[in-house]
């Protein structure tokens, strides 16, 4: 596995020439085509890549250092997006990651990453654990700075409280000047050391001709100490009146105490969305040809190996376990933390835990093709988003840091001419005082920690812009079988046409079903499990989302006969009449002759059951004002008794997705805010015109889903909850924002007037970067519980319920 050089001196310090020279060399190995499965995945179709991984773009995931602002992230995607080849940059400073989607014939990694080498910063893979090892060589460095500058903010201080408390005499000029002198010295290493990150950074932005937030900062501390040293070296010069060494010192420890804080805060979601990045182990125990076991690097493991994992150890691919039994936490899979018993023969996932013994287990998935990567995927696409909110206080992060210097220049040439020094410490506190970090900070930080949580219960955020839309939602429309009901559905009756018997024709509807996902076609297969399914040659098979299959079958049993023309679906997909009797959903299997007339084959009756606290989730809903609607291609019958039993007065059967999607533009069209709760499996054009939506059950296709959010477990109680969790997060946003227009608000023209000192200037700048990390810090704690006696989860306008008009179709949709 790829292993950079010598790490960068500080999470705000671009490495020095020659810790630079040694990533830039080792980043060449990554242009190897074996490496980049380490740190990304093919943008296409993964056969292809697996053949000539240079055949198509890749998407890659890489851990930032020397960044911790928007400036900062703008600068890297500019840098970025200038290179031929790169299709596709986004950086978040809020995770310091970066997603970059690139063409091999046109660029390599090294070439990119250099670019990046460049702009000042340093890129290394995500999926490294390298990263951690750097973050936390980085918390290390910030805190050593902070003690520094602690220890000498409490001996400076000594030294200029005599000039505090003197009385007018009590202090001879001998004595002054040597407190001044000790100040000096004592200050100094404090400069070099724990300010020596923004110089560097300064200095750097100054080189490359930009602007960052560092550099204010680092003007401040440079005017600062300068004046200082001007007024001890030559008493009687024109800085000679005053000295600032307590306000220096002072304004760097409240800085850093902030940032430091504010590393550890937002590291905490950082981390925990590398943790689940990073749970696969970097090693396993694969089965040599000898029999014997031989530890190898994960990504060497193909389908087909036998491995040997630990208790203790993550599974690092999808298979089957050959021998042993243990229990194992799926709670990435689920949200639920309860271990699940695994014995001989059972199935384990990539990602999960195993908790009790050895186990060997025949891999079946590795890479790419397991779950595990698929929600990896979401999440690091997740994290890398910019809400609109973000993006606008980016947009105006560089032109506030231009107009943050013109403002310092102006307050210093109005007072320059009354006070020398006094004009230059204004100065210095508009500076450091109107840093915009909490602006940039304030949605981005907020919303991943939203998702973070909601990634620990089972929840995958696909799109950060849902949960801002989710927040306004005020009507929910369920879809029925596999979300309002479980997943599986059970064989109650069949009814077979004359000459044909119960058998045969699971037999046949079986060679059609078990090329589909769907929870009917799941139970046909199911229930023809133990029949013999080698007499039907299937060929043309094609599914029709919402309606059925249709394929052409042979019976090998019957020679010199015709191929058949079979269909398996809704009444009205196989060409017959439907039957209103019963509210069992009917699967039908017909023949189409040559003539063009259809044959009825057999009937199938599927039952499902209710999730037992849909009625809950459905009552909780209602008392917080949002309406519920149910809209399924289900026969009207069963539709009706599903809604009766979970309480919901609106619902419709017997609905085409056309008709779903007609239903739902019509909701929109009456200025309804709507949410769709679907499958996700042939539910795509409605997940993906409704505002925001939400896939159910666990055999969605995660990469093809079209929702913004995806619910892993089982429990439908998520979806109200990730209502209120959006409602509070959207709340959190709009009190960081105003507190970060506030505090400017009120603290600049205070600067201005020269009644902000430079140590108060660095508070008030620490504090409204931590305040709004602290804020968003609320959201990490455990998803809100369901209200109780109607708490509003909708915005002020009512939801008023609409006529749904029946389309004729059935489907189990």
């Amino acid at each position: 596995m790829f292993r950079p050089g010598a790490p960068a001196s500080s999470p705000a310090h671009p490495p020095d020439a020659v810790s630079n020279a040694e990533p830039a060399a080792h980043a060449v190995l990554l242009d190897d085509p074996q490496e980049w499965s380490a740190f990304g995945r093919p943008v296409g179709p993964t056969g292809q890549a697996a053949e000539d991984p240079a055949s198509c773009a890749w998407d890659s995931q890489v851990v930032l250092d020397g960044m911790h602002c928007a400036a900062c992230a703008l600068t890297i995607e500019d840098a970025l997006r200038s290179v031929p080849g790169v299709l596709q940059a986004d950086v978040s400073a809020a995770t310091r990651r970066a997603r970059v989607v690139w063409q091999p014939s046109q660029v390599q990694p090294s070439q990119w990453m250099d670019a990046v080498h460049k702009a000042g910063y340093r890129a290394m893979p995500a999926m490294d654990a390298f990263a951690r090892e750097q973050r936390q060589r980085e918390n290390r460095r910030a805190l050593w700075r902070w003690l520094v500058a602690g220890f000498c903010m409490m001996q400076v201080m000594m030294y200029a409280w005599p000039a505090y408390v003197a009385q007018p005499g009590d202090l001879t000029g001998e004595m002054e000047q040597l407190l001044r002198w000790a100040s000096w010295v004592i200050t100094l290493p404090m400069v070099v050391f724990s300010c020596g990150p923004f110089f560097s950074s300064a200095l750097r932005d100054i080189r490359l001709r930009r602007v960052s937030m560092d550099l204010p900062v680092a003007l401040g501390m440079a005017i600062t100490f300068v004046v200082s040293t001007a007024g001890t070296f030559d008493p009687a010069g024109i800085f000679g009146k005053e000295v600032y060494y307590d306000s220096l010192t002072m304004f760097v420890f409240f800085l850093l105490t902030g940032r430091w804080l504010e590393l550890r805060l937002r590291d905490r979601t950082a981390g925990a969305l590398e943790a689940v990045m990073n749970r696969l182990p970097d090693s396993v125990e694969r089965r040599t040809a000898d029999g014997s076991f031989v530890r190898v690097a994960t990504r060497r493991v193909v389908a087909g190996d036998t491995i040997r994992v630990l208790p203790g150890e993550a599974f690092p691919a999808d298979g089957r376990i050959t021998l042993g039994s243990t229990h194992a936490d799926e709670s990435l899979l689920t949200g639920e933390s309860t271990p699940v018993a695994r014995p001989v023969g059972s199935t384990v996932t990539a990602g999960s835990y195993n908790l009790q013994a050895p186990v060997e287990v025949h891999v079946e998935g590795t890479g790419g093709q397991t779950r595990f990567a698929q929600i990896v995927a979401l999440m690091e696409s997740a994290s890398l988003q910019k809400p609109r909110l973000a993006q606008l206080a980016d947009r105006i992060a560089r032109p506030f840091l231009v107009a943050v210097l013109v403002a310092a220049g102006l307050a210093a040439v109005y007072w320059w001419p009354s006070d020398p020094g006094h004009a230059l410490m204004v100065a210095v506190a508009v500076l450091i005082v109107t840093c915009p970090c909490a602006l940039s900070l304030a949605t981005p930080v907020a919303m991943l920690t939203a998702a973070g949580t909601l990634a620990r219960h089972g929840v995958l955020v696909r799109n950060l812009q849902g949960l801002e839309a989710l927040a306004h939602v005020d009507t929910v429309v369920f879809d029925k079988t596999g979300t309002l009901t479980r997943d599986g559905m059970a064989l109650q009756a069949v009814h077979t046409a004359h000459g044909w018997s119960t058998q045969e024709v699971l037999a046949l509807a079986a060679s059609l079903a078990r090329h589909s996902m769907h929870p009917a076609s799941r139970a046909v297969v199911a229930a023809a499990a133990a029949l013999d399914d080698g007499r039907w040659a299937v060929t043309d098979l094609q599914e029709e989302a919402g309606q059925g299959l249709v394929a052409r079958v042979h019976d090998r049993l019957g020679a010199g006969q015709p191929a058949r023309q079979v269909r398996l679906g809704s009444a009205h997909h196989a060409g017959v009449a439907p039957e209103e009797a019963g509210s069992a959903l009917q699967v039908v299997l017909s023949e189409q002759h040559v003539s063009g007339a259809v044959s009825e084959l057999a009937r199938f009756d599927l039952v499902e059951d209710l999730r037992a606290e849909a009625p809950a989730v459905v009552t909780a809903l209602e008392q917080g004002g949002v309406a519920v609607q149910l809209l399924s291609g289900d026969r009207v019958g069963a539709v009706q008794r599903v809604a009766a039993q979970a309480g919901i007065a609106q619902a419709a059967g017997e609905c085409t997705p056309q008709g779903k999607l007609a239903a739902l533009q019509a909701l929109q069209a009456g200025g309804h805010q709507v949410a769709m709760v679907g499958d996700g499996l042939n539910d795509g054009p409605v997940l993906a015109g409704a505002h925001v939506s939400f896939a159910f059950g666990r055999a969605v296709p995660l990469a093809q889903s079209q929702a913004d959010f995806v619910v892993l477990g089982d429990s439908l109680a998520l979806v109200p909850q990730t209502v209120l969790l959006a409602r509070r997060t959207l709340r959190v946003v709009r009190q960081n924002l105003w507190w970060a227009a506030g505090y400017n608000a009120l603290c600049v023209p205070l600067a201005v007037v020269g009644w902000m000192p430079a140590w108060l200037a660095g508070l008030g700048m620490a504090l409204s970067s931590l305040l709004v990390v602290l804020n968003a810090a609320r959201l990490a704690r455990d998803l809100p519980a369901l209200p109780a006696q109607g708490e509003d989860l909708r915005p002020q306008q009512g939801a008023v319920p609409i006529d749904i008009s029946k389309t004729s179709w059935l489907e189990a949709a």
